[in-house]
């Protein structure tokens, strides 16, 4: 075998790594989603029929902690627990978060603190796409499966298939520098 051809060779074969390690870090995690039981419900702001549902799920699920994260004001989103006769020390609001990814990256410290390996997460249909996808390298980073629970929302189609990259983008920067970029979108939309 020439040069050019173990040279040829192993570029595919690097290639084909880079696209195998992916697809088992993915594999994998679906597979200790399955085997492992939720301890927690992880409900991502952005709308309150999100809480809402999460209200009566938590009902139908005694044993499990509720973490919300930038959702409703904390005074109607204590009513609306309280209601649902889910007790108070079962639920987490936390409102840290900005946007989508900062949601996982403010409460996966806490998470994983409180000794939680595996979430139901809860977001709208239309969102569960990118929501997944940041889920999958932030919760998954550690060690932490989920289950997705989507709540219908009435929207035709699911977000743009590119905010999912992106965002799944800013979420493995966060794995390896910590920053999630939030601030520079920030600054980047005031120009």
């Amino acid at each position: 075998m020439g040069r050019r051809q173990r040279q040829s060779k192993r570029s595919w074969q690097t290639w084909l790594m880079l696209l195998i390690i992916p697809f088992a870090w993915v594999g994998q995690s679906q597979v200790k989603a399955k085997l492992r039981e939720p301890q927690a419900i992880l409900v991502l702001g952005g709308a309150a029929e999100r809480e809402h549902f999460a209200a009566d799920f938590a009902r139908q699920h005694p044993d499990l902690e509720v973490w919300v994260s930038s959702g409703t004001n904390p005074e109607y989103a204590q009513w609306l627990f309280q209601e649902a006769d889910i007790a108070s020390n079962r639920v987490h609001l936390d409102y840290r978060a900005v946007d989508t990814v900062t949601n996982f990256t403010t409460v996966v410290e806490d998470l994983k603190q409180d000794g939680v390996e595996s979430v139901y997460l809860v977001t709208s249909d239309y969102h569960m796409r990118r929501a997944a996808i940041i889920a999958q390298i932030v919760l998954g980073r550690h060690d932490i499966a989920f289950q997705p629970i989507s709540v219908p929302s009435g929207e035709s189609q699911s977000e743009p298939l590119v905010r999912g990259i992106r965002d799944g983008a800013r979420a493995v920067f966060w794995v390896f520098t910590g920053q999630t970029g939030s601030s520079w979108r920030e600054m980047l939309s005031k120009r």
